[in-house]
């Protein structure tokens, strides 16, 4: 694979498509304006498109209202960068069902070029099809965003797409969950500490949770969720990957082929049992309360169709067939219009083999480990003699805190992109096999295989389930 692009070959210019859109206005551009606030993208030129009709000066507002946030809090060096960005800036309104369009609106862009695809999946899928390799200056670099595709057959299709474009290292397939800070922070806590490595398997570790909840319900964006639901939205987008980074070996060095390499061995590894009765669950918030504001069902929210049977929580468990994680079941939940926010890794030890007849309180729970992504701190929960009788046992927490990147996650995604460091993009071959896992599991919801359980909104979840339960 070849090295990442030297610091002399930045992306001088950025390109995106559906500038117009809300990923852009809410996401993309703010992340961007603290990167320039920050100085960490000299003299970038951002074009915004789109098929609205609008005016230069449309595009500059909608920039400006973006970078506004970040303006307020920035000092007279880091306005004058936001200004001149925002200066710098150009829209170009194209038409992505018109061929040659977007081969159209690349001419006189100045290269290093990034094409950013931040659009729908079918649209990418279809507005990369339309594209000729001769279509593309010299150097451009392709960001699509998650999900890539909508099964794998059609991220299998993605691929042969781009690949007859450009070549791997320059296409960016960007998992904005999976920032910098994240991965750093759980290969930093793993592979620098002896203490965890050599029990960092299914000789020491009963099970491993990865957990998406979010006390936000739809929140308006029915016309997508609505479409794919909680596995396919957070499992196989972002989950899957947090998990591979959880179950890697050692690798050599930090460098991008060392780590993805890992990454895609241990997902070639993974499966859900084909009992997708016991192995996965799926519900769908009704109404309820949370932090005191009244939130309506979800088949009664705008835009959704009940009869989609979309689940708003979804939970699989996955086995690694290799001879570290043999027996280990990873369990991984996101649900929506939950009781509160968990962004987590929990890691439960396997109890000791004998514990000394005579102690008493915490005799029968085992040690956990819990990696929290946002904010991002370590607990280590352990067993020890109380203050109060030597003889009893009780729970004791440690704590640490973990790097915090002071830029937004699509911040740092950007950042990579513009120095065309490849070390989180998500390869082609690992892009197909998250939905290899995830495929069986769809097939059998749609086909009303697996029961669609209900829970009311500032709940937990279904109180069958042992999830629901946890009270870390």
């Amino acid at each position: 694979m070849a090295a990442n692009r030297t610091r002399e070959s930045r992306v001088k210019t950025l390109l995106i498509l559906g500038g117009t859109g809300d990923l852009s206005h809410r996401l993309l551009l703010p992340g961007l304006a603290r990167l320039i606030a920050r100085g960490r993208a000299p003299g970038l030129v951002v074009v915004g498109s789109g098929s609205r009709d609008w005016s230069q000066a449309d595009w500059k507002e909608r920039v400006t209202d973006s970078f506004s946030t970040e303006y307020d809090d920035a000092g007279k060096q880091a306005r004058r960068e936001l200004d001149a960005a925002v200066q710098r800036s150009s829209y170009r309104q194209l038409d992505l069902d018109a061929p040659g369009s977007l081969a159209a609106g690349l001419e006189g862009l100045e290269p290093p070029l990034a094409v950013y695809f931040a659009l729908p999946p079918k649209l990418t899928l279809t507005t990369v099809g339309a594209l000729k390799a001769g279509d593309l200056p010299e150097d451009t670099q392709l960001v699509l965003e998650k999900p890539f595709g909508t099964d794998q057959a059609s991220a299998r299709e993605l691929n042969r797409a781009l690949a007859s474009l450009v070549p791997e290292e320059d296409i960016f397939r960007v998992d904005h969950f999976l920032g910098m800070t994240t991965v750093m922070n759980i290969v930093g806590m793993r592979f620098s500490n002896r203490l965890l490595e050599p029990i960092w398997n299914s000789l020491h570790i009963e099970k491993m949770e990865i957990v998406f909840d979010e006390q936000l319900a739809l929140e308006g964006r029915a016309k997508y969720y609505d479409a794919s639901g909680a596995l396919e939205d957070m499992i196989q987008s972002h989950l899957l990957h947090i998990m591979a980074f959880m179950a890697i070996g050692p690798p050599a060095s930090l460098g991008e082929r060392d780590l993805r390499d890992l990454v895609a061995a241990a997902l070639r590894a993974a499966s859900v049992s084909g009992d997708y009765t016991r192995s996965t669950r799926r519900a769908r918030y009704t109404a309820g309360v949370i932090d005191g504001k009244e939130v309506q069902s979800y088949t009664s929210s705008a835009g959704v169709d009940p009869e989609r049977n979309t689940e708003t929580l979804a939970e699989i468990e996955i086995a690694i067939n290799n001879d570290r994680w043999a027996g280990v079941p990873f369990i991984l939940r996101s649900g929506k219009a939950q009781a509160r926010t968990r962004k987590e890794a929990v890691v439960t030890f396997r109890n000791v083999n004998h514990l000394p007849d005579g102690f008493t309180g915490s005799t029968a729970a085992p040690s956990r480990l819990r990696i929290s992504f946002n904010p991002a701190f370590l607990e280590l929960e352990l067993n020890v003699n109380g203050p109060a009788d030597i003889f009893r046992l009780d729970r004791s927490t440690l704590t640490a805190q973990l790097h915090t990147s002071r830029l937004t996650a699509y911040g740092e995604v950007l950042e990579a992109v513009i120095a065309g460091n490849r070390l989180l993009s998500v390869r082609g071959d690992i892009a197909e096999e998250c939905w290899r896992i995830v495929d069986p599991v769809l097939a059998a919801w749609r086909a009303d295989e697996v029961p669609m359980n209900s829970y009311a909104a500032g709940t937990q979840g279904p109180s069958g389930w042992e999830t629901s339960r946890s009270t870390l």
